[in-house]
């Protein structure tokens, strides 16, 4: 096994900011016409027709056929005037009533809505549907789920699993083990990628530089080239160093600032080296538009829309349009509605890409900067390993969501010492200090970052996965204004409420796969030990933690009750099932002010208990327990 390189680090990583598919088929109005089935983007070669009793369709499989047969040639696009004529055959009859037929070729969506509307208007049929692909599924199973194999995955990436920063992956990884972002194109518009043992770079060759001025770009001559390869940007030598550093921006060797973005979104999985991605299956098409001392925004501005497809004089197009766009960029001033940049997010909106943005890195309002302040974006702040607000991190209105960028010091606090390696993000680097070190010479190496613009890439990952779980299941592809609210309605509660506002809560990749998926979570119960404390709580205002006991048959004297920690809690149990997040439907309840609550059943049904204890105030270190007699 080839042994990970860590990059030293010995400055303050402080990653600061830059420069600073399918719809379903319309619903059809005919009760006899069932296309909600349909989705755009899937093609079908299968329905079921039902025929009314008193026909002889209904009794006969060759009339029915000869009817399904006439509906095909009365159908502009699959009978005898289009280019392939379709034809029909009776697969079988269903014992709930109803024939199964297969058409000789598959159909698109609308034409599939067409023919079924073309065959209801049949006197003799009563109701047709397509016969779809259904999947089971899949049951949680803690065995399932095995964290990856890249051994500096457990030492390194809390960001993914530690229960409270982390965005819960390996949750992820249970539930559905198949999703990995595969078939969705990440643009990664920043400083290009690098050669990388850990990185699928396949991509690079189809990107593009977008720096136009050679200053800027490294380049000899001014213009821009095909290819997303990162040349360095580097600021400590001539001609940068006098142009681009002043005491507020000190001279930096080359940041290799989009390898290691590129990296937290799809960094190789179970490959036995180095690190883990989030989205592992997810192509990253890398574009290049920072450079030496930044980049310019009308770079910045054609980057993202020729990612999302679009057309810009002089470039060729795309041949991988980006579904998501990740920006760990940005600089002051608001993002006007009449400015280019947000006519560049809004024209990648319209094309379907969802646009991800930074929040920022300077402890300021988010709507003072943009793009993060741009219409439509998805706009990440950053928090720690405890779940706290990154003392850097911009916050306010325009903040989306927040999720793991790092916290730089122990405990997530704004200064001391550093805490290595949970204050950082852990991603791919290269060991080249102006231009990139091959990977042959020794290039691939790991840095532990910190910022908004490691913050991004998780969401980024985060929705190529909903993307990719949506497909799999067969649900129509969510529209960037819908992954946004997907993302911050499954979003998980800050453990404590946040000293600054950081959006909806801390990115949860379980809950925002699932949602995309149309898989309705339980809540996430804790199992409690009769005579044991749980595991210390802590839950921001509005917030709750669920608990479970497993009572026996004859058990005396169930006692429930918090205990120790600070703020205040309330306390609710029902049995059999979980009590509502206010106590509106419990069994039991305690609400006194604090959070030492307690209840009391002196015969106890046999079976489950469940218990809420629910965050009035903030409240930290509280534990539960359960204690009975037993019979």
């Amino acid at each position: 096994m080839k042994t990970t390189r860590f990059l030293s680090m010995g400055a303050l990583a402080l990653a600061l900011l830059t420069a600073i598919p399918a719809a379903a088929a319309p619903a059809t109005t005919d009760a006899k016409v069932a296309t909600g089935g349909l989705r755009d983007g899937l093609r079908y070669d299968r329905f079921i027709v039902r025929f009314r009793q008193d026909s002889h369709e209904r009794i006969d499989t060759a009339v029915a056929t000869q009817a399904f047969a006439a509906a095909l040639s009365r159908n502009a696009s699959t009978g005898a005037r289009a280019a392939t004529p379709a034809s029909a055959t009776a697969v079988r009859r269903l014992a709930v009533d109803g024939t199964v037929f297969r058409l000789s070729r598959k159909l698109g969506a609308a034409d599939a809505a067409a023919l079924m509307k073309t065959l209801a208007a049949d006197p003799a049929v009563a109701h047709v549907e397509p016969d779809v692909l259904l999947h089971p599924v899949r049951d949680m199973r803690a065995t399932d789920a095995a964290p990856p194999d890249d051994p500096d995955y457990l030492y390194a990436q809390w960001n993914f699993a530690d229960p409270t920063g982390g965005v819960n992956l390996p949750g992820l990884w249970n539930l559905f083990p198949t999703v990995d972002g595969s078939g969705v194109t990440v643009a990664v518009i920043d400083t290009g990628i690098t050669a990388h043992d850990d990185l699928d770079t396949s991509l690079a060759d189809a990107g593009y530089d977008f720096i136009d001025d050679a200053f800027v770009s490294g380049r000899d001559t001014d213009g821009r080239v095909p290819g997303g390869w990162d040349l360095g940007d580097w600021t400590d030598a001539e001609p940068w160093l006098s142009e681009c550093t002043d005491g507020s921006r000190p001279p930096e060797s080359s940041s290799w600032h989009g390898t290691n973005v590129a990296g937290v979104v799809a960094e190789r999985t179970n490959n036995g080296l180095g690190l883990a991605g989030a989205a592992p299956g997810a192509k990253v098409l890398p574009v290049r538009a920072l450079g030496h001392c930044g980049g310019y925004t009308s770079d910045i501005a054609d980057a993202i829309v020729w990612a999302a497809g679009g057309h810009v004089d002089g470039v060729p197009e795309n041949t991988h349009p980006a579904q998501v766009i990740n920006l760990s960029l940005g600089g002051g001033g608001s993002c006007l509605s009449d400015s280019v940049t947000s006519d560049a997010v809004a024209a990648a909106l319209g094309r379907g890409a969802t646009v991800v943005v930074a929040a920022g890195n300077t402890s300021d309002d988010a709507s003072l900067y943009t793009p993060a302040s741009c219409p439509g974006v998805v706009t990440v702040a950053a928090t720690g390993v405890t779940g706290r607000r990154a003392f850097y991190s911009n916050y306010g209105t325009a903040v989306t969501l927040a999720a793991p960028g790092g916290g730089v010091f122990t405990n997530d606090a704004s200064s001391g010492q550093q805490a290595v390696p949970l204050g950082f993000i852990w991603a791919a680097y290269n060991a080249g200090t102006t231009t990139p070190v091959a990977v042959a010479d020794g290039g691939s190496t790991y840095a532990g970052m910190a910022g908004t613009s490691q913050a991004t890439p998780h969401v980024s990952a985060t929705v190529a996965l909903m993307l990719d779980a949506a497909a799999k299941a067969g649900r129509p592809v969510p529209t960037p204004a819908q992954v946004k609210t997907l993302l911050t309605a499954s979003s998980r509660p800050f453990p404590l409420t946040p000293d600054r506002s950081v959006g909806s809560g801390i990115l949860d990749a379980q809950g925002a796969v699932a949602a995309a998926s149309g898989v309705v979570l339980p809540p996430q119960v804790v199992p409690l030990v009769q005579g044991r404390l749980s595991a210390p709580q802590q839950r921001a205002a509005g917030g709750s933690s669920v608990f479970a006991i497993e009572v026996p048959a004859g058990a005396r004297n169930l006692v429930i009750r918090s205990v120790g920690g600070t703020g205040d809690a309330s306390l609710f149990v029902k049995a059999t099932d979980v009590p509502a997040a206010d106590g509106s439907d419990a069994d039991l309840r305690s609400v006194h002010p604090g959070n030492a609550e307690s209840v009391a059943v002196a015969r106890p049904a046999a079976g489950t208990w469940y218990v809420r204890l629910t965050a009035v105030k903030d409240f930290a270190n509280v534990n539960v327990l359960a204690t009975y007699v037993a019979p």
